[in-house]
C-alpha cells in the first residue's frame, strides 16, 4: 500500500503521464517493472487518475487543483496530439474577437483529423497543409502552450469553412462570410487585420 502512494505521489506532481512515465518511477522506487499495469489498472478503478486518451493519464489530484487554468486546458490540447496549435473559433474566444459558444477545444495538425472526448472536454484536430502550418505565438506561463494568431486563427476559420477558400473570388467575399459568421474583426488589432487580408491574397491570388 505504502508503495501505491509513494507512486500516486509521484504522478500527482505532473500535468500528464504515460506508462513510459509509470515504468521510469517503478524504477526509482524500487517496485517491479510487470506490476506498472496492474498501477494504472487500480488507479483507474478507484478514481484516482483520469484517461485522456488512449495511454495518457493524468491524476484526479493534478486535475482537480488545475482544470480551471484556461492554460492547463490549451497545454493539453498541445500534447494529445502533436504538432497541434490551438486556433479557429477556440483561439478567436481566448482574444474575445468572437462570442460563440464554445463546445469542444480546437486545434490545427498537419496529421489527419482527430478528436478525443475527455472529462475535461472534447478535443478536434483539424488536418492542414504543411505549408499552411504557421503563424502560432506560444504563450509562456504556469502551462506553455502554442496557439494561432488573432490573424491565422481566422484565416483557418475560413480555409475550412470555404473548403480551401473554393467559394471565395473577391475580398468583398471574405468580408460577407465574416460579418454572416458574426466574428468582430473591429476588435482584432490593426495590424493583425492587415495580416488576415494579406494572407488571404497572398493564398488566393486575389
Amino acid at each position: 500500500m505504502k508503495s501505491k502512494q509513494n507512486l500516486l505521489t509521484q504522478l500527482n506532481t505532473l500535468p500528464y503521464f504515460t506508462k513510459v512515465t509509470v515504468l521510469q518511477l517503478c524504477d526509482q522506487l524500487n517496485l517491479k517493472a510487470s506490476t506498472a499495469d496492474t498501477y494504472i489498472s487500480r488507479f483507474l478503478k478507484y478514481g484516482e487518475i483520469i484517461k485522456l486518451k488512449r495511454g495518457f493519464y493524468v491524476t484526479k489530484d493534478f486535475f482537480d487543483r488545475n482544470v480551471s487554468d484556461i492554460s492547463y486546458t490549451f497545454y493539453l490540447a498541445n500534447v494529445l496530439y502533436r504538432p497541434s496549435y490551438i486556433s479557429l473559433w477556440t483561439a478567436l474566444q481566448y482574444y474575445d474577437i468572437a462570442t460563440e459558444a464554445i463546445y469542444s477545444y480546437t486545434s490545427v495538425t498537419t496529421k489527419v483529423t482527430r478528436k478525443y472526448t475527455t472529462k475535461i472536454g472534447g478535443f478536434s484536430y483539424r488536418s492542414i497543409a504543411k505549408p499552411l502550418y504557421t503563424d502560432m505565438n506560444l504563450v509562456k506561463g504556469k502551462f506553455d502552450f502554442f496557439i494561432a494568431s488573432p490573424s491565422k486563427a481566422l484565416f483557418d476559420i475560413i480555409y475550412f469553412r470555404t473548403n480551401q477558400f473554393r467559394s471565395i473570388k473577391t475580398i468583398d467575399d471574405i468580408n460577407f462570410l465574416i460579418d454572416d459568421l458574426r466574428i468582430e474583426i473591429d476588435e482584432m488589432d490593426s495590424k493583425e487585420r492587415d495580416k488576415f487580408y494579406n494572407m488571404i491574397k497572398k493564398y488566393k491570388n486575389i
